[in-house]
Parts: C-alpha cells; sequence; structure tokens
C-alpha cells in the first residue's frame, strides 16, 4: 500500500488536462508508441470532435523510481461545469490532485470551484502551470495567481507543456513525494467505493470501485449495500489501457468487478461493495444524490420505440449518473420521458449520445427549471413541467431557484458582461479585482434565465475570455406565467413554457413568427396563438393552399365568382374542424434558439 498513488488531474476546460494525461501515459510506458494518439483516454467519438472530456476515466500506470515501483492511479476528469457531477466522485476515490492552470488564460472560474471540491475531500494539491512553451505565456503573472489562492511557495508550482513533454517526469516525481499513500487496512470488513460503471453488452454491466478497507478475492460472495442485491465477483481486475484480471486486490487498488448484473437499477454510483459473510457496519459516506438544474421532455418520434428508448436511457444512466428520468405522457407527443440535466450543453450531450450510441430518433421539448408553486389551501407543489401547473384559481405564488454565477473576466468586458447578467434579471452581489486586467463579478440570478443561450452570449460579448461557474443559492418568489401555444385553438403542451411576465409578451410573439415560417401550409388556415390563461396575446396565421377555382369564370356576372368563392370557403371550414396539425421537429429546436 504504501507505493500506491490515487489522484486525478483537476482543471478549467481547454486548460490541457486530457494532453497532460497524455503525456503521462507515455512517460510511464502505459500506452506503446503505436497506440498512443491525442486524447487518449477519451474514447467517445463525441469528446474528440468536440476537444472536450465528458466522462471521468480512471487507468493505472507503473512508474519506477529509486529501483522501487510505484503504481499510480490517475482519474482524467471533465472541465465543463455541467459536469462537475463526474469531478466530484473522482475526488472522492483519491487522495491527492493536480491542478492544471493554463499559462496563457490564468485561473479561470471552474479552476477555483473544482479546487474548492478537491479542499473539502482533503486532497493534497499539486499546482501545474501548463503550456509554458506557448509565445503568449504570461509565468510570472500566473505564478503569482496561483500563490494567492493556494498560499503556496513558489518553488512548489512544477511548469510544465503538456505537448512537448517539458516537466512531466518533475510531476511524477511529486505525485511519489508529496501525494500521501492510501490509507486503509487490508485486515477489515471489505468496503469498497464504486465510482463509475459502464454497460458490455457481452458481460452485463462494469463496476469500478476503489477499495477503502480490505481486500477482495475472484469469486467471493459480494453485496451491494444499498440496493442490499448480492453477486459473486466472477472476474476482478485492474484498469490499464484494457481491463487486466488480477486473483486478488486490496486496500487502495482502485479496479473493476464483473458480475452478470444485467439490470442497470441494481448499481448505484457512489455505492458500497462489501462481503457477504463479513460486511462492514457501515457505507462509505460523502456522496449526495445529484440535484438536476435542467429539465426537459425526451419522446420517441416513433412511439413505437417507447420501450427501445426506454432501455438506452437506462443504459445511459448507468454511464452518466447525473441524469435523471421519469416517464411523462403529452397530448402533442404521446409518450416519453421528463429527463433532468444539469445544464444544456449535458442535455445536448445526451441527445448526441442517443443517437450515436444506441440510433434512438428523438424530440426534445423546450428545457425549462423546476419551480415551487404554493396554493391557497398552503399546499406546496414542485413544478417540473408547466403543465403540472396548479389551477391559477386556487394558486397563491410561485418561487423559483436562484444561482450565486461567478464571472472571471478581462476588465475590457466588465461594462458588456454586466449588461447581460443585469438584462438577465441578476443582482450583482460582489466585483474584485484579481490583477490590474482580471475581475471577478459575483451575480444573484434567477436559474431560469441562463438556461437557454446564457453560456453563448457570454462567451461570444467577451470574445472567450469570460468563464462562468455557478451554485444554487436558494428559491425566491417571482411573477411568472405559464406562456401557451395554440395551433388552431388546441394547446400544444409540448410548446409550453413558465416565464417571467415582463418577457411574456416579447417571447409569445416571436414564437408565433417562428412558427408561421416553420409549419407547413395546409389546405385550411392554422391559426398560431400565443396565450397566458385565457388571454391571447400573439396571433400568425399560415394562410390555406387554395385552388383557384375562378379561373374558369372569364367576363360575366360577379355572383358566379362569388358562388365558387363561398362554396370553397365551406369547404375550408369543414376541412379546418376536422384537419390535424403536424408540428415539425425543427419548431421544437428552433424555439430554443430564440434571441
Amino acid at each position: 500500500m504504501k507505493r500506491i498513488r490515487n489522484f486525478c488531474i483537476i482543471a478549467h476546460i481547454d486548460h490541457g488536462k486530457s494532453t497532460l494525461a497524455d503525456r503521462l501515459l507515455q512517460m510511464t510506458n502505459t500506452v506503446s508508441e503505436r497506440d498512443i494518439q491525442d486524447q487518449v483516454l477519451d474514447d467517445m467519438d463525441l469528446e474528440r470532435e468536440r476537444g472536450i472530456t465528458i466522462k471521468s476515466h480512471a487507468i493505472q500506470m507503473m512508474y519506477r523510481r529509486d529501483g522501487e515501483d510505484y503504481v499510480l492511479n490517475l482519474i482524467d476528469t471533465p472541465g465543463h461545469v455541467d459536469f462537475s457531477y463526474e469531478v466530484s466522485r473522482s475526488i472522492a476515490a483519491c487522495e491527492g490532485a493536480l491542478l492544471v492552470v493554463d499559462a496563457t488564460q490564468g485561473i479561470q472560474a471552474q479552476t477555483i470551484s473544482n479546487l474548492y471540491l478537491a479542499i473539502d475531500n482533503n486532497l493534497e494539491i499539486i499546482p501545474i502551470l501548463n503550456k509554458v512553451d506557448v509565445e503568449s505565456a504570461m509565468i510570472d503573472e500566473v505564478k503569482d495567481q496561483i500563490i494567492d489562492l493556494l498560499g503556496v511557495r513558489e518553488d512548489e508550482i512544477i511548469l510544465a507543456s503538456g505537448r512537448t513533454g517539458f516537466g512531466v517526469d518533475e510531476i511524477l516525481d511529486a505525485v511519489v513525494d508529496r501525494i500521501p499513500a492510501p490509507k486503509g487496512d487490508p485486515d477489515e470488513p471489505l468496503q469498497a467505493l464504486i465510482f463509475d460503471s459502464v454497460f458490455n453488452s457481452f458481460r452485463g454491466i462494469i463496476a469500478y470501485f476503489r477499495i477503502v478497507n480490505g481486500s477482495l478475492k475472484r469469486g467471493d460472495h459480494v453485496k451491494f449495500v444499498n440496493t442490499k442485491k448480492e453477486y459473486f465477483a466472477d472476474e476482478i481486475g485492474i484498469l490499464k489501457m484494457n481491463l487486466e484480471p488480477r486473483n486478488e486486490l486490496s486496500a487502495g487498488d482502485v479496479g473493476y468487478i464483473i458480475s452478470g448484473i444485467k439490470q442497470a437499477k441494481e448499481v448505484k454510483v457512489g455505492d458500497t461493495i462489501t462481503h457477504v459473510q463479513n460486511s462492514t457496519k457501515e457505507a462509505i459516506k460523502g456522496f449526495e444524490d445529484v440535484k438536476p438544474m435542467v429539465f426537459a421532455g425526451i419522446y420517441p418520434v416513433d412511439a413505437s420505440d417507447y420501450e427501445d428508448l426506454r432501455a438506452s436511457i437506462e443504459k445511459l444512466q448507468l454511464n452518466d449518473a447525473s441524469l435523471t428520468f421519469e416517464p411523462e405522457s403529452s397530448m402533442a407527443l404521446g409518450f416519453g420521458f421528463r429527463c433532468g440535466f444539469l445544464g444544456l450543453l449535458h442535455m445536448e450531450i445526451v441527445q448526441e449520445r442517443l443517437d450515436r450510441e444506441f440510433d434512438m430518433d428523438v424530440i426534445t421539448t423546450v428545457p425549462n427549471v423546476s419551480f415551487k408553486a404554493y396554493t391557497k389551501k398552503g399546499t406546496t407543489v414542485e413544478v417540473h413541467n408547466p403543465s403540472g401547473m396548479p389551477d391559477p384559481a386556487i394558486l397563491d405564488y410561485i418561487e423559483e431557484p436562484y444561482i450565486t454565477a461567478t464571472i472571471i473576466t478581462v476588465t475590457n468586458y466588465i461594462g458588456a458582461i454586466m449588461s447581460l447578467c443585469i438584462g438577465k434579471r441578476g443582482e450583482l452581489k460582489k466585483q474584485t479585482y484579481f490583477s490590474t486586467n482580471r475581475a471577478e463579478i459575483i451575480f444573484e440570478m434567477p436559474l431560469s434565465e441562463i438556461v437557454f443561450d446564457f453560456y453563448d452570449k457570454l462567451k461570444s460579448i467577451s470574445r472567450g475570455y469570460a468563464s462562468f461557474d455557478y451554485a444554487m443559492s436558494g428559491y425566491k418568489e417571482a411573477k411568472l406565467v405559464r406562456l401557451d401555444i395554440l395551433l388552431n385553438g388546441e394547446k400544444v403542451d409540448a410548446l409550453s413554457s413558465l416565464i417571467h411576465v415582463d418577457n411574456a409578451y416579447n417571447l409569445g410573439s416571436k414564437m408565433c413568427e417562428k412558427l408561421k415560417e416553420l409549419i407547413p401550409r395546409q389546405q385550411f388556415d392554422i391559426a398560431i396563438q400565443a396565450a397566458i390563461g385565457a388571454k391571447i396575446i400573439a396571433r400568425e396565421t399560415v394562410k390555406a393552399v387554395r385552388k383557384d377555382v375562378t379561373a374558369k369564370c372569364y367576363g360575366g356576372d360577379i355572383t358566379r365568382k362569388r358562388k365558387l368563392l363561398e362554396k370553397q370557403k365551406k369547404g375550408k371550414k369543414r376541412m379546418r374542424q376536422i384537419g390535424n396539425v403536424q408540428v415539425p421537429q425543427q419548431a421544437f429546436l428552433a424555439v430554443l434558439k430564440l434571441d
């Protein structure tokens, strides 16, 4: 155990975590020269295309120093705010963390929030200044930022370059010297923390774990504490580039277990594995259930794919524990699921993965956050969906979730960023300057305002120089109304949204205009209306496709034309009563992108 080191890499998005991990794997000969490629731990096509890490990946490296072999278990983590739950799980399985800061960009918002996660778990932090080989690197300035943030000495900061491999040997030495060996007793009852799981169509569910106390042998009879299910450990092993079977793993080791589990529900990330005979008295603490921030309905395009969609989401949930879902039905779209996501990027990634990995065609409804509705009878209803809103006659008031947003930016863009936040009903709480040209702005604002396009707008007005992170701060009373879209007088519940009363008129007319462009013309007029309760606030009409019935009347009395037009009008009216309007998929997507 003295020669085991468990550590993770934490950083802001695009600060070079994956590239640094590639160099560490190369230096320790974990990956052969033939197999080396960029982002070697990112095995999803989606991760490579977007250049981001979505999943945390664990891998074991062997490092020889002074005639002794050290086992280094590395967990690479995502950097984007939407995947902070992945980071928290990785941190729970480690004793130390490499804090990577880009020398060209300095400390960013996500760097700070991930750092606090690590400090809360009492991890040993090793600060690394990455990309020092780039011409625009501000080495001394960023060093000062790290010293201010961590209170470390200047000689404790390691200068490195993930691209060239400079300083990587120093990082490996620091991991061995500074990060403590795992504390645990191999003779105690088995206690192992599940920090991830994947689905394999041949072997069932593979759970990744970190042993805190005790030891585990192949063929042992084990049980999962939370689900109370019992299994036999058919195969256990360590995580190299591929799974490598072992006969025994003991305290401090990170590995995997295959026990033929078929049901996704039976493996919960954060659960504890123990022996059936000599079981542990208590489960490992420190794992809270994830709280989704954004909710949206996901429906199959073809109604007969409902069960396949359920199976696909369950398998995806294994690999992404922060996704939550429950069944729901809609008048317009049939049967589907109400899914909870950590943010908009997370929602986009889940949609992409359903399409690529499971070949599912889905329709996603307008995303919204959860509200608390208080009725006049004194009861509280949690509203995840606009259609679940209590009747206005019995509704007393609504509370919406608020967040504390931390934005770190170059001083040139402070004015534009403040205008954006105030326009989103934000309230300035604090403004601090790290240096002459870098500032931190803290706003309190409603979560529903940042759900749509806040992050994209922030990036464009700051030319990519602003970083953003948020944390829930509680609920506040708000003037919210339910905006409904009616087609020919029929409500399309999938397009309903809960919105602040000041923005309702504006959004209602924009939605009507957009739908007018996207809904194809029918044989009859289609009235598109936006309504708040019984009050219509905007209307557009998609004109009917008409046959020119008066073409044969040239000359003669006007009554002949009128008679033909009246006959056509009656037919159109009858058609409209029985006509059904199909809303195309682009209409649902276009509403998301409304400015």
